[in-house]
C-alpha cells in the first residue's frame, strides 16, 4: 500500500546551496539511524524521524563540513556535495534557501527492497524530497525539486516500488523514463520522436543546449548529457501510469584559442571559486538537473517538478 502521511504544522529548511564561512569542519556526526531494513517497510515515524536529515544536511552545508554534506546524501544530492561545497571556502556565493512547511509523505509497501519514500512540501513553493535508507541510515537523494504544475493524484490503494506489479507495463515505461530524456536532450533534430508537451521545461532546457554555444562565441562550447546512476523510483498514479524520480548530469565543455575565455560559462567568481584561476583557456563544467516526470499509461512524458544545481568546474 501507499499510505501518506501529513506533517502539518512542521518547518523544515532544505537546502539549495551552501553556507557560512567556517575554516575547519567539524567531523561528521551519525545520521539518523532505523533498524535493518530487510522484511520492514517504512512507516510515519521513520517517515519523520528520516526528515530530521534536511536539518543536519543544511547545518552541514552552513559549516561547509563536506565530509558530512557527502555523508548526509546519495544519488543525485551525492552529486551536488564534494567539490560544490568545496568551493564555498573559495568564495562561492551562497544559494537561496527556503523553509518548507505542510509536508505529506508518501511511503512506499515493499519489505523486500532498501525502504525510501517522498515527501511532499506544499509551502511556500510546493516541492518534492526524495529520502533513502542507505547503510541503515536515512540520505537525501533528490530534492528539494520544486513543481512546475500541479502534482499528480498518487494512488494511496495500490503496492507500489517501480510502480504497481499487478501492471508490469507502467513498471516498463518508468524505467524507460530516464533514458528517454538522455536521447530527448541529445537529439537537437527531434528525429527520435519522442516528445514532451509545449511549455515543459526539458523542451526549454533542450532548446537552451541548442543555443547557448551562440552566447559564449568566440569561445567554443559543447556538451554531453549523462544518466546519475541510481535505482528507478516510481509511484503509482491514481489514473494508471507513474511518477518517476531520476537525474541527469549535464557535461559542458568550453575552449578558446585566445588567451583567455571570453564568456566563462557561470562566470569568472564562480570559475574561480571551483579552479583558483579567473583566466581560465578552457572549463569543464558540471550540471546536475533532478526530475521528476508524470509518465501515463500511454508512455507520454511530462516533467512534474525539476531542480538543476551547479555540480563542479574544472580546467
Amino acid at each position: 500500500m501507499l499510505p501518506r502521511v501529513a506533517a502539518l504544522g512542521v518547518s523544515l529548511v532544505l537546502l539549495a546551496g551552501c553556507g557560512a564561512q567556517g575554516d575547519v569542519p567539524p567531523e561528521p556526526t551519525a545520521a539518523p539511524t532505523v533498524p535493518g531494513s530487510a522484511g520492514r517497510t517504512v512507516g510515519a515515524e521513520d517517515a519523520g524521524t528520516a526528515f530530521g536529515v534536511l536539518g543536519e544536511l543544511d547545518d552541514a552545508w552552513k559549516l561547509r563540513d563536506c565530509a558530512k554534506v557527502l555523508f548526509l546524501t546519495t544519488a543525485a544530492e551525492n552529486e551536488l556535495g564534494g567539490r560544490g561545497c568545496e568551493a564555498t571556502r573559495n568564495g562561492r556565493p551562497v544559494p537561496a534557501r527556503a523553509t518548507y512547511r505542510d509536508s505529506e509523505f508518501f511511503l512506499p509497501d515493499r519489505p523486500d527492497e532498501r525502504p525510501w519514500f517522498v515527501a511532499l512540501a506544499r509551502e511556500p513553493d510546493p516541492a518534492y524530497i526524495v529520502l533513502v535508507q542507505e547503510d541503515d541510515r536515512w540520505r537525501v537523494a533528490y530534492g528539494p525539486l520544486k513543481l512546475t504544475t500541479a502534482p499528480p493524484e498518487l494512488d494511496a490503494d495500490v503496492t507500489t516500488r517501480v510502480v504497481p506489479t499487478e501492471d508490469p507495463e507502467d513498471g516498463v515505461r518508468a524505467r524507460l523514463a530516464p533514458q528517454k530524456h538522455l536521447t530527448f536532450l541529445s537529439d537537437r533534430y527531434g528525429l527520435t520522436g519522442i516528445r514532451f508537451p509545449s511549455g515543459d521545461p526539458v523542451r526549454s532546457l533542450l532548446t537552451e543546449l541548442t543555443k547557448k554555444p551562440a552566447t559564449v562565441r568566440p569561445d567554443r562550447l559543447s556538451h554531453e548529457i549523462q544518466l546519475i546512476p541510481d535505482d528507478t523510483r516510481a509511484l503509482a498514479l491514481a489514473d494508471g501510469g507513474a511518477l518517476v524520480f531520476h537525474s541527469l548530469k549535464i557535461l559542458h565543455t568550453q575552449k578558446t584559442t585566445s588567451r583567455k575565455l571570453a564568456h566563462p560559462l557561470f562566470g569568472t567568481t564562480l570559475a574561480k571559486a571551483f579552479t583558483g584561476t579567473s583566466t581560465p583557456k578552457s572549463l569543464h563544467t558540471t550540471e546536475v538537473v533532478q526530475l521528476a516526470t508524470k509518465v501515463t499509461p500511454d508512455g507520454k512524458l511530462t516533467t512534474v517538478a525539476i531542480s538543476r544545481g551547479l555540480a563542479d568546474i574544472t580546467l
